[in-house]
């Protein structure tokens, strides 16, 4: 929230890789964007020099600057790929109605605003728990299978 996102470019992720499934495909990737966001702030965050610990303002407006910078390119990953899965699902099953965001990327809002797009862009409501239910991986579960159960795909 505090960062300038266009402070810094980083490369998409699997922007460069030769395999053209993985370039065209639906597949996430986040290791070559987590090793230049490591080597960005080794290169251009100031070192701590307060004994005290506490963070100048220089140093901390340089972190918010590469976390948004982050931030940005990795929702424009996802939401790249969410566009890109909702096209080959609905030429499957033209009769989708919503995408769901499930888990813990579901509670970050730009996450939700970029992938709403994507959903709205594809003619699909999107779904999101709450974001309190967000935090564990076992709550997600249960949230998803209480919506599967009330939408009838089931057999007993």
């Amino acid at each position: 929230k505090e960062g300038d996102a266009s402070a810094h470019t980083l490369t998409k992720p699997l922007s460069k890789t030769r395999n053209v499934a993985l370039q065209k495909g639906c597949d996430f990737s986040f290791s070559g964007l987590k090793t230049a966001v490591r080597t960005l702030f080794d290169k251009t965050v100031p070192a701590k020099e307060d004994p005290k610990g506490e963070e100048s303002a220089e140093r901390r407006a340089a972190r918010a600057d590469i976390a948004a910078a982050f931030q940005r390119v990795a929702v424009e990953h996802l939401c790249e790929r969410a566009r890109r899965a909702a096209e080959w699902a609905l030429e499957l099953e033209p009769t989708i109605q919503s995408l769901v965001v499930a888990g813990g990327v579901a509670a970050n809002q730009a996450v939700r605003q970029g992938v709403n797009e994507v959903a709205e862009g594809a003619g699909l409501a999107l779904r999101c728990p709450p974001p309190r239910l967000c935090v564990d991986n076992g709550v997600m579960v249960a949230w998803a299978g209480v919506e599967r159960l009330r939408l009838g795909p089931y057999q007993e």
